[in-house]
């Protein structure tokens, strides 16, 4: 898998490289602003991009607007957000597109190597990754559009935006796997999604939610 790194920080981004390499991740690009970002994907079509939100030279929003227009640039290429900050607007900008391979982590809240490279490699495959309090944020300015699903189905929802499985659903939520399925099938009514491959509409699931 390759990837291209946008941090501003010397040694985050330097431990970021190390980290994905000792994981057998190829880093084809690791830059520091948002101007190179883009012409880094551009010319290596990397499989994920990792961006920071603020980024030289002003430091607000150099590195998601980069990440926009890269995303234009190659149509649906998978971007993972490591920011210190909750962006409502970019996030939201990001998810507008209606198509997976989107992730938004706060880096403070990322305590664990391997759980961040299972999050990258979810992204890079289509799926998504959502810090819980980048969850609560959006949702917190959604709340008309959550009213076909019940309080349940909203909790499953959010967990499923983490990009946790059935199982770890069940487990969090202290009821069956069965009991999860249920709640997943009731979702995708409610939200109207077509039948088709269910790892597919689990993220259909999540984008229509977060960004209504």
């Amino acid at each position: 898998m390759r990837v291209v790194i946008a941090e501003d920080l010397f040694l985050l981004r330097d431990g970021l490289t190390r980290m994905l390499e000792a994981y057998g991740m190829r880093v084809a690009a690791a830059v520091d602003n948002g101007t190179d970002l883009l012409s880094a994907i551009t010319s290596e079509r990397p499989d994920v991009a990792i961006v920071d939100v603020r980024l030289p030279p002003t430091f607000t929003d150099e590195g998601v607007r980069a990440a926009l227009a890269a995303r234009r640039a190659v149509p649906d290429l998978p971007v993972l957000v490591l920011s210190q900050y909750v962006e409502q607007l970019y996030a939201r900008e990001l998810l507008a597109g209606g198509r997976g391979g989107i992730g938004y982590l706060l880096k403070e809240r990322v305590v664990d190597g391997e759980q961040f490279v299972d999050a990258v490699r979810r992204v890079a495959s289509g799926g998504t990754a959502m810090d819980p309090e980048v969850i609560a944020r959006l949702l917190a300015h959604n709340s008309g559009s959550v009213s076909a699903l019940s309080p349940r189905e909203r909790e499953v929802l959010a967990l499923m935006a983490e990009g946790r499985s059935n199982g770890a659903i069940a487990e969090q939520l202290v009821i069956t796997e069965r009991a999860v399925a249920k709640h997943t099938a009731s979702i995708f009514v409610r939200l109207g999604l077509q039948q088709s491959a269910d790892d597919h509409r689990r993220v259909l699931a999540v984008l229509a939610y977060l960004n209504r």
